[in-house]
Protein backbone atom coordinates (compact mmCIF):
# COMPACT_ATOMS: atom_id res chain seq x y z
CA UNK A 1 0.00 0.00 0.00
CA UNK A 2 1.50 3.38 -1.05
CA UNK A 3 1.10 5.34 2.19
CA UNK A 4 3.01 8.39 1.01
CA UNK A 5 0.93 8.73 -2.17
CA UNK A 6 -2.35 8.45 -0.25
CA UNK A 7 -1.29 10.98 2.32
CA UNK A 8 -0.05 13.51 -0.21
CA UNK A 9 -3.25 13.14 -2.25
CA UNK A 10 -5.47 13.70 0.77
CA UNK A 11 -3.38 16.65 1.92
CA UNK A 12 -3.37 18.24 -1.52
CA UNK A 13 -7.17 18.01 -1.68
CA UNK A 14 -7.65 19.52 1.74
CA UNK A 15 -4.74 21.98 1.85
CA UNK A 16 -5.74 25.56 2.56
CA UNK A 17 -3.29 28.42 1.83
CA UNK A 18 -3.55 29.82 5.37
CA UNK A 19 -2.36 26.63 7.12
CA UNK A 20 1.08 26.80 8.71
CA UNK A 21 3.76 24.20 8.10
CA UNK A 22 3.23 22.83 11.62
CA UNK A 23 -0.52 22.47 11.01
CA UNK A 24 0.16 20.55 7.82
CA UNK A 25 2.60 18.25 9.65
CA UNK A 26 0.00 17.62 12.36
CA UNK A 27 -2.61 16.82 9.72
CA UNK A 28 -0.20 14.46 7.98
CA UNK A 29 0.48 12.74 11.30
CA UNK A 30 -3.23 12.39 11.97
CA UNK A 31 -3.79 10.81 8.57
CA UNK A 32 -0.84 8.46 9.03
CA UNK A 33 -2.24 7.32 12.37
CA UNK A 34 -5.64 6.75 10.75
CA UNK A 35 -4.20 4.65 7.91
CA UNK A 36 -1.91 2.76 10.26
CA UNK A 37 -4.85 1.83 12.45
CA UNK A 38 -6.80 0.68 9.36
CA UNK A 39 -3.81 -1.46 8.35
CA UNK A 40 -3.78 -2.96 11.85
CA UNK A 41 -7.46 -3.79 11.52
CA UNK A 42 -8.95 -0.77 13.24
CA UNK A 43 -7.89 -1.78 16.77
CA UNK A 44 -6.76 1.55 18.10
CA UNK A 45 -6.09 0.18 21.56
CA UNK A 46 -3.39 -2.18 20.25
CA UNK A 47 -0.89 0.66 20.24
CA UNK A 48 -2.40 3.11 22.69
CA UNK A 49 0.76 3.01 24.81
CA UNK A 50 2.76 4.49 21.93
CA UNK A 51 0.96 7.85 21.73
CA UNK A 52 3.91 9.81 23.12
CA UNK A 53 6.55 8.33 20.82
CA UNK A 54 8.20 11.02 18.65
CA UNK A 55 6.86 11.59 15.14
CA UNK A 56 10.21 10.46 13.71
CA UNK A 57 9.66 6.90 14.87
CA UNK A 58 5.97 6.84 14.18
CA UNK A 59 5.99 8.07 10.59
CA UNK A 60 9.35 8.09 8.79
CA UNK A 61 10.24 4.56 9.83
CA UNK A 62 6.94 3.15 8.59
CA UNK A 63 7.22 4.92 5.23
CA UNK A 64 10.75 3.60 4.69
CA UNK A 65 9.74 0.04 5.58
CA UNK A 66 6.68 0.21 3.32
CA UNK A 67 8.76 1.59 0.45
CA UNK A 68 11.17 -1.36 0.72
CA UNK A 69 8.60 -4.16 0.75
CA UNK A 70 9.91 -7.38 -0.75
CA UNK A 71 7.82 -9.37 -3.24
CA UNK A 72 5.97 -11.62 -3.59
CA UNK A 73 3.01 -10.53 -1.47
CA UNK A 74 1.43 -13.41 0.44
CA UNK A 75 -1.99 -12.57 1.83
CA UNK A 76 -2.17 -9.05 3.28
CA UNK A 77 1.11 -9.18 5.22
CA UNK A 78 3.83 -6.80 3.97
CA UNK A 79 7.26 -8.47 4.17
CA UNK A 80 10.88 -7.36 3.89
CA UNK A 81 14.06 -9.35 3.26
CA UNK A 82 17.42 -8.86 4.98
CA UNK A 83 18.98 -6.87 2.11
CA UNK A 84 16.18 -4.29 2.10
CA UNK A 85 16.09 -4.39 5.89
CA UNK A 86 19.71 -3.17 5.95
CA UNK A 87 18.93 -0.48 3.34
CA UNK A 88 16.14 0.90 5.55
CA UNK A 89 18.55 0.83 8.49
CA UNK A 90 20.99 3.05 6.57
CA UNK A 91 18.28 5.54 5.61
CA UNK A 92 16.40 5.60 8.94
CA UNK A 93 19.18 7.49 10.70
CA UNK A 94 21.25 7.00 13.88
CA UNK A 95 18.26 6.87 16.23
CA UNK A 96 17.00 3.68 14.58
CA UNK A 97 20.35 2.06 13.82
CA UNK A 98 20.28 -0.09 16.99
CA UNK A 99 17.20 -1.96 15.71
CA UNK A 100 18.62 -2.99 12.32
CA UNK A 101 20.79 -5.89 13.43
CA UNK A 102 21.06 -9.48 12.25
CA UNK A 103 20.05 -10.64 15.74
CA UNK A 104 16.73 -8.75 15.69
CA UNK A 105 16.02 -9.85 12.10
CA UNK A 106 16.65 -13.49 13.08
CA UNK A 107 14.43 -13.13 16.16
CA UNK A 108 11.49 -12.03 13.97
CA UNK A 109 12.19 -14.55 11.21
CA UNK A 110 9.62 -17.35 11.23
CA UNK A 111 8.58 -19.68 8.41
CA UNK A 112 8.59 -17.37 5.40
CA UNK A 113 9.88 -19.41 2.40
CA UNK A 114 11.70 -16.33 1.06
CA UNK A 115 13.56 -15.56 4.28
CA UNK A 116 11.62 -12.37 5.03
CA UNK A 117 10.13 -10.86 8.18
CA UNK A 118 6.81 -9.10 8.70
CA UNK A 119 7.08 -5.32 8.44
CA UNK A 120 4.27 -4.93 10.93
CA UNK A 121 5.95 -7.20 13.49
CA UNK A 122 9.23 -5.33 13.16
CA UNK A 123 7.53 -1.94 13.37
CA UNK A 124 5.66 -2.96 16.52
CA UNK A 125 8.88 -4.38 17.97
CA UNK A 126 10.59 -1.00 17.53
CA UNK A 127 7.59 0.89 18.93
CA UNK A 128 7.54 -1.36 21.96
CA UNK A 129 11.28 -0.94 22.62
CA UNK A 130 11.11 2.84 22.31
CA UNK A 131 8.05 2.97 24.54
CA UNK A 132 9.75 0.81 27.18
CA UNK A 133 12.79 3.08 27.12
CA UNK A 134 10.67 6.20 27.54
CA UNK A 135 8.56 4.63 30.27
CA UNK A 136 11.66 3.47 32.15
CA UNK A 137 12.94 7.03 32.14
CA UNK A 138 9.53 8.26 33.36
CA UNK A 139 9.42 5.72 36.19
CA UNK A 140 13.04 6.43 37.16
CA UNK A 141 12.09 10.03 37.90
CA UNK A 142 10.10 8.67 40.87
CA UNK A 143 12.95 6.44 42.07
CA UNK A 144 13.91 8.68 45.00
CA UNK A 145 16.66 6.35 46.23
CA UNK A 146 18.09 5.86 42.74
CA UNK A 147 18.40 2.09 43.23
CA UNK A 148 16.16 0.91 40.39
CA UNK A 149 13.19 0.30 42.72
CA UNK A 150 9.94 2.08 43.45
CA UNK A 151 8.54 2.17 46.96
CA UNK A 152 4.80 2.21 47.52
CA UNK A 153 4.77 6.00 47.97
CA UNK A 154 6.84 6.44 44.77
CA UNK A 155 4.38 4.40 42.69
CA UNK A 156 1.48 6.24 44.30
CA UNK A 157 2.96 9.56 43.15
CA UNK A 158 3.54 8.20 39.65
CA UNK A 159 -0.06 6.99 39.25
CA UNK A 160 -1.55 10.11 40.87
CA UNK A 161 0.24 12.32 38.32
CA UNK A 162 -0.72 9.92 35.52
CA UNK A 163 -4.50 10.21 36.18
CA UNK A 164 -5.00 13.51 34.26
CA UNK A 165 -3.41 11.94 31.15
CA UNK A 166 -5.89 9.03 31.06
CA UNK A 167 -9.17 10.07 29.36
CA UNK A 168 -11.00 7.00 30.69
CA UNK A 169 -10.52 8.39 34.23
CA UNK A 170 -11.87 11.87 33.41
CA UNK A 171 -15.12 11.12 35.24
CA UNK A 172 -13.47 10.31 38.57
CA UNK A 173 -14.14 12.74 41.39
CA UNK A 174 -10.96 14.18 42.87
CA UNK A 175 -12.16 13.03 46.28
CA UNK A 176 -11.86 9.45 44.97
CA UNK A 177 -8.29 9.86 43.68
CA UNK A 178 -6.65 8.56 46.86
CA UNK A 179 -8.82 5.42 46.83
CA UNK A 180 -8.19 4.93 43.11
CA UNK A 181 -4.42 5.24 43.57
CA UNK A 182 -4.53 2.79 46.48
CA UNK A 183 -6.53 0.32 44.36
CA UNK A 184 -4.12 0.59 41.40
CA UNK A 185 -0.89 0.43 43.42
CA UNK A 186 -2.09 -2.59 45.39
CA UNK A 187 -2.22 -4.76 42.27
CA UNK A 188 1.42 -3.97 41.46
CA UNK A 189 2.59 -4.76 44.97
CA UNK A 190 0.42 -7.83 45.49
CA UNK A 191 1.79 -9.57 42.41
CA UNK A 192 5.30 -8.07 42.08
CA UNK A 193 6.32 -7.93 45.74
CA UNK A 194 5.45 -11.42 47.05
CA UNK A 195 7.96 -11.16 49.91
CA UNK A 196 6.36 -7.87 51.02
CA UNK A 197 9.62 -5.90 50.97
CA UNK A 198 7.77 -2.65 50.27
CA UNK A 199 9.53 -2.01 46.95
CA UNK A 200 9.36 -3.25 43.35
CA UNK A 201 12.04 -3.32 40.65
CA UNK A 202 11.31 -0.89 37.83
CA UNK A 203 12.41 -3.70 35.50
CA UNK A 204 9.64 -5.94 36.89
CA UNK A 205 7.05 -3.18 36.39
CA UNK A 206 8.05 -2.86 32.74
CA UNK A 207 8.12 -6.63 32.21
CA UNK A 208 4.59 -7.30 33.47
CA UNK A 209 1.38 -6.38 31.64
CA UNK A 210 -0.04 -4.13 34.37
CA UNK A 211 1.42 -0.93 32.96
CA UNK A 212 -0.06 -1.79 29.55
CA UNK A 213 -3.46 -2.24 31.21
CA UNK A 214 -3.11 1.09 33.00
CA UNK A 215 -2.01 3.00 29.91
CA UNK A 216 -4.80 1.37 27.90
CA UNK A 217 -7.01 3.93 29.64
CA UNK A 218 -5.58 6.56 27.28
CA UNK A 219 -7.89 5.13 24.63
CA UNK A 220 -10.99 7.32 24.56
CA UNK A 221 -12.91 4.61 22.69
CA UNK A 222 -12.08 1.72 25.03
CA UNK A 223 -14.97 -0.76 24.95
CA UNK A 224 -17.18 -1.43 27.94
CA UNK A 225 -16.03 -5.08 27.98
CA UNK A 226 -12.38 -4.03 28.11
CA UNK A 227 -13.09 -1.64 30.96
CA UNK A 228 -14.90 -4.31 32.96
CA UNK A 229 -11.94 -6.71 32.74
CA UNK A 230 -9.30 -4.04 33.41
CA UNK A 231 -8.52 -3.71 37.14
CA UNK A 232 -7.34 -0.12 36.60
CA UNK A 233 -10.48 1.18 34.86
CA UNK A 234 -12.86 3.55 36.64
CA UNK A 235 -15.78 1.04 36.64
CA UNK A 236 -13.55 -1.67 38.13
CA UNK A 237 -12.11 0.59 40.85
CA UNK A 238 -15.58 1.88 41.73
CA UNK A 239 -16.91 -1.69 41.83
CA UNK A 240 -14.26 -2.84 44.30
CA UNK A 241 -14.59 0.23 46.50
CA UNK A 242 -18.38 0.06 46.31
CA UNK A 243 -18.30 -3.56 47.52
CA UNK A 244 -16.11 -2.49 50.44
CA UNK A 245 -18.59 0.24 51.42
CA UNK A 246 -21.53 -2.18 51.13
CA UNK A 247 -19.81 -4.66 53.44
CA UNK A 248 -19.06 -1.91 55.99
CA UNK A 249 -22.44 -1.99 57.72
CA UNK A 250 -21.43 0.12 60.73
CA UNK A 251 -19.78 2.73 58.45
CA UNK A 252 -16.58 2.98 60.48
CA UNK A 253 -14.37 2.59 57.42
CA UNK A 254 -13.16 -0.87 58.48
CA UNK A 255 -14.42 -4.43 58.06
CA UNK A 256 -15.00 -6.88 60.90
CA UNK A 257 -14.98 -10.64 60.37
CA UNK A 258 -18.78 -10.66 60.43
CA UNK A 259 -18.94 -7.94 57.78
CA UNK A 260 -16.37 -9.69 55.57
CA UNK A 261 -18.35 -12.95 55.82
CA UNK A 262 -20.88 -11.46 53.36
CA UNK A 263 -18.19 -11.11 50.67
CA UNK A 264 -19.09 -12.58 47.27
CA UNK A 265 -21.75 -15.25 47.64
CA UNK A 266 -21.40 -15.19 51.42
CA UNK A 267 -20.28 -18.83 51.53
CA UNK A 268 -16.67 -18.53 52.75
CA UNK A 269 -16.24 -20.67 55.86
CA UNK A 270 -15.81 -19.18 59.33
CA UNK A 271 -12.58 -21.13 59.84
CA UNK A 272 -11.06 -19.57 56.71
CA UNK A 273 -12.19 -16.09 57.76
CA UNK A 274 -10.65 -16.67 61.20
CA UNK A 275 -7.36 -17.40 59.49
CA UNK A 276 -7.63 -14.25 57.37
CA UNK A 277 -7.91 -12.10 60.49
CA UNK A 278 -5.16 -14.05 62.25
CA UNK A 279 -2.60 -13.70 59.47
CA UNK A 280 -3.44 -10.40 57.76
CA UNK A 281 -2.75 -6.92 59.03
CA UNK A 282 -5.72 -5.66 61.06
CA UNK A 283 -6.44 -2.75 63.39
CA UNK A 284 -8.20 -3.70 66.62
CA UNK A 285 -9.39 -6.85 64.86
CA UNK A 286 -10.75 -5.05 61.79
CA UNK A 287 -9.53 -4.88 58.21
CA UNK A 288 -8.76 -1.63 56.34
CA UNK A 289 -9.21 -1.02 52.60
CA UNK A 290 -5.61 -1.87 51.65
CA UNK A 291 -5.79 -5.26 53.40
CA UNK A 292 -9.18 -5.84 51.79
CA UNK A 293 -7.65 -5.23 48.34
CA UNK A 294 -5.09 -8.00 48.93
CA UNK A 295 -7.94 -10.29 49.95
CA UNK A 296 -9.92 -9.47 46.79
CA UNK A 297 -6.91 -9.83 44.48
CA UNK A 298 -6.18 -13.26 45.99
CA UNK A 299 -9.72 -14.59 45.67
CA UNK A 300 -10.33 -13.15 42.19
CA UNK A 301 -7.06 -14.55 40.79
CA UNK A 302 -6.82 -18.01 42.36
CA UNK A 303 -4.95 -19.45 39.40
CA UNK A 304 -2.04 -17.03 39.87
CA UNK A 305 1.01 -18.05 41.96
CA UNK A 306 0.88 -14.87 44.07
CA UNK A 307 -2.78 -15.51 44.94
CA UNK A 308 -2.10 -19.17 45.75
CA UNK A 309 0.77 -18.10 47.99
CA UNK A 310 -1.60 -15.78 49.88
CA UNK A 311 -4.23 -18.52 50.37
CA UNK A 312 -1.65 -21.25 51.06
CA UNK A 313 -0.29 -19.25 53.98
CA UNK A 314 -3.79 -19.19 55.47
CA UNK A 315 -4.30 -22.93 54.93
CA UNK A 316 -0.90 -23.80 56.44
CA UNK A 317 -2.19 -23.64 60.04
CA UNK A 318 0.85 -25.41 61.46
CA UNK A 319 3.24 -23.12 59.56
CA UNK A 320 5.17 -26.13 58.23
CA UNK A 321 5.35 -25.05 54.60
CA UNK A 322 3.04 -27.84 53.46
CA UNK A 323 -0.53 -29.10 53.79
CA UNK A 324 -1.09 -32.53 55.29
CA UNK A 325 -4.20 -34.61 55.97
CA UNK A 326 -4.74 -32.82 59.28
CA UNK A 327 -4.82 -29.32 57.74
CA UNK A 328 -7.06 -30.45 54.86
CA UNK A 329 -9.49 -32.04 57.32
CA UNK A 330 -9.38 -28.94 59.56
CA UNK A 331 -10.73 -26.75 56.76
CA UNK A 332 -13.05 -29.28 55.13
CA UNK A 333 -14.93 -29.89 58.38
CA UNK A 334 -16.26 -26.34 58.08
CA UNK A 335 -17.57 -27.18 54.61
CA UNK A 336 -19.29 -30.29 56.03
CA UNK A 337 -20.89 -28.20 58.79
CA UNK A 338 -22.21 -25.69 56.25
CA UNK A 339 -23.68 -28.53 54.20
CA UNK A 340 -25.59 -29.76 57.28
CA UNK A 341 -26.91 -26.24 57.92
CA UNK A 342 -28.23 -26.14 54.35
CA UNK A 343 -29.85 -29.56 54.73
CA UNK A 344 -27.37 -31.39 52.52
CA UNK A 345 -25.76 -34.74 53.21
CA UNK A 346 -22.08 -34.09 54.10
CA UNK A 347 -19.54 -35.57 51.72
CA UNK A 348 -16.92 -37.93 53.17
CA UNK A 349 -13.61 -36.20 53.87
CA UNK A 350 -11.75 -39.35 52.87
CA UNK A 351 -13.17 -39.11 49.35
CA UNK A 352 -12.36 -35.40 49.05
CA UNK A 353 -8.84 -35.91 50.43
CA UNK A 354 -8.13 -38.63 47.85
CA UNK A 355 -9.45 -36.43 45.04
CA UNK A 356 -7.27 -33.50 46.14
CA UNK A 357 -4.12 -35.60 46.21
CA UNK A 358 -5.05 -37.11 42.83
CA UNK A 359 -5.47 -33.61 41.36
CA UNK A 360 -2.27 -32.16 42.79
CA UNK A 361 -0.01 -35.23 42.50
CA UNK A 362 2.52 -33.89 45.04
CA UNK A 363 6.13 -35.08 45.10
CA UNK A 364 5.57 -36.35 48.64
CA UNK A 365 2.40 -38.52 48.68
CA UNK A 366 1.58 -37.37 52.23
CA UNK A 367 1.88 -33.59 51.97
CA UNK A 368 1.26 -30.79 49.50
CA UNK A 369 3.67 -27.88 49.08
CA UNK A 370 2.88 -24.51 47.54
CA UNK A 371 4.97 -25.45 44.52
CA UNK A 372 2.99 -28.68 44.14
CA UNK A 373 -0.19 -26.63 44.12
CA UNK A 374 1.15 -24.21 41.50
CA UNK A 375 2.61 -26.97 39.28
CA UNK A 376 -0.65 -28.92 39.29
CA UNK A 377 -2.64 -26.03 37.69
CA UNK A 378 -5.44 -27.15 40.03
CA UNK A 379 -4.70 -24.68 42.83
CA UNK A 380 -7.86 -22.65 42.26
CA UNK A 381 -10.05 -25.76 42.42
CA UNK A 382 -8.34 -27.17 45.53
CA UNK A 383 -8.52 -23.91 47.46
CA UNK A 384 -12.16 -23.37 46.50
CA UNK A 385 -13.04 -26.87 47.79
CA UNK A 386 -11.48 -26.06 51.18
CA UNK A 387 -12.63 -22.49 51.86
CA UNK A 388 -15.90 -21.84 50.04
CA UNK A 389 -19.12 -23.88 50.13
CA UNK A 390 -20.17 -22.47 46.78
CA UNK A 391 -16.78 -23.41 45.33
CA UNK A 392 -17.09 -26.94 46.69
CA UNK A 393 -20.65 -27.26 45.41
CA UNK A 394 -19.51 -26.16 41.93
CA UNK A 395 -16.75 -28.76 41.96
CA UNK A 396 -18.99 -31.53 43.32
CA UNK A 397 -21.65 -30.86 40.67
CA UNK A 398 -19.25 -30.13 37.79
CA UNK A 399 -20.56 -33.01 35.64
CA UNK A 400 -24.18 -31.91 36.09
CA UNK A 401 -23.23 -28.30 35.26
CA UNK A 402 -21.36 -29.36 32.12
CA UNK A 403 -24.32 -31.48 31.00
CA UNK A 404 -26.66 -28.56 31.65
CA UNK A 405 -24.45 -26.21 29.59
CA UNK A 406 -24.40 -28.73 26.74
CA UNK A 407 -28.19 -29.03 26.85
CA UNK A 408 -28.55 -25.25 26.71
CA UNK A 409 -26.15 -25.07 23.76
CA UNK A 410 -28.14 -27.76 21.95
CA UNK A 411 -31.37 -25.84 22.60
CA UNK A 412 -29.84 -22.71 21.09
CA UNK A 413 -28.62 -24.64 18.05
CA UNK A 414 -32.12 -26.07 17.50
CA UNK A 415 -33.80 -22.67 17.47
Amino acid sequence: MDWERRLRARLAARRAPKKSEQELKDEEMELFTKYYMEWKGGKKSDNISYVNIPRFYYRNLWFLLDKHQTSPVIGEEAMINYENFLKVGEKAGPKCKQFFTAKIFAKLLHNDPYGRISIMQFFNYVMRKVWLHQTRIGLSLYDVAGQGYLRESDLENYILELIPTLPQLDGLEKSFYSFYVCTAVRKFFFFLDPLRTGKIKIQDILACSFLDDLLELRDEELSKESQETNWFSAPSALRVYGQYLNLDKDHNGMLSKEELSRYGTGTLTNIFLDRVFQECLTYDGEMDYKTYLDFVLALENRKEPAALQYIFKLLDIENKGHLNVFSLNYFFRAIQEQMKIHGQEPVSFQDVKDEIFDMVKPKDPYKISLQDLINSSQGDTVTSILIDLNGFWTYENREVLVASDNDNTADVDDT
